[in-house]
């Protein structure tokens, strides 16, 4: 769980989820921050647009198969996806991680400047990562500091979603 309050929205409603907070949007996606009845954090990802194209929907049933088939440690595991009005929505692990963009703007006081041990621990364990991904035969999309989302606990284990 988070060190900090979890705000209550509503900003779409799904059985047996609380959706908590937005904790990304790009121009495909948005993503939700929620719990599920049971306690279990999820992390709810959507399409944008209210009308999807089908190829857009096409994408988004591919992504979801290539994310739950990934069994690479320090990638979330993708639970489950629901067709959701017009669109589709993809159930994910949450993990309380946050971007990379958010973690270095919470604590200025291990980013700016960053010691050049912070950035290589940081650095080797995202790559680590990706590697591992791409040697599953995956290619990642874009990799920006606002996109992916990512904790770093007191070990160099990495986990991305």
């Amino acid at each position: 769980m988070p060190d900090y309050p979890l705000k209550s929205c509503s900003m779409i409603a799904l059985p047996g989820i609380a959706i908590q907070d937005k904790i990304y949007e790009s121009s495909n996606s948005l993503v939700y921050r929620g719990i599920r009845d049971d306690g279990v954090g999820i992390i709810v990802k959507m399409l944008k647009l209210d009308y999807p194209s089908p190829q857009e929907l096409t994408r988004y049933r591919q992504e979801y198969k290539i994310t739950r088939s990934l069994t690479v440690e320090g990638v979330v595991k993708a639970y489950s996806q629901h067709d959701y009005q017009r669109t589709l929505v993809i159930l994910l692990e949450d993990f309380w991680g946050e971007s990379l963009e958010q973690w270095m703007h919470k604590r200025p006081d291990i980013f700016y400047p960053m010691p050049l041990s912070t950035f290589l621990g940081v650095a080797i364990a995202l790559t680590d990562i990706l590697g591992r991904i791409h040697a599953a035969n995956i290619l990642s999309g874009a990799f920006e500091p606002t996109s992916r989302c990512f904790k770093l606990p007191k070990s160099s284990l990495a986990q991305l979603c």
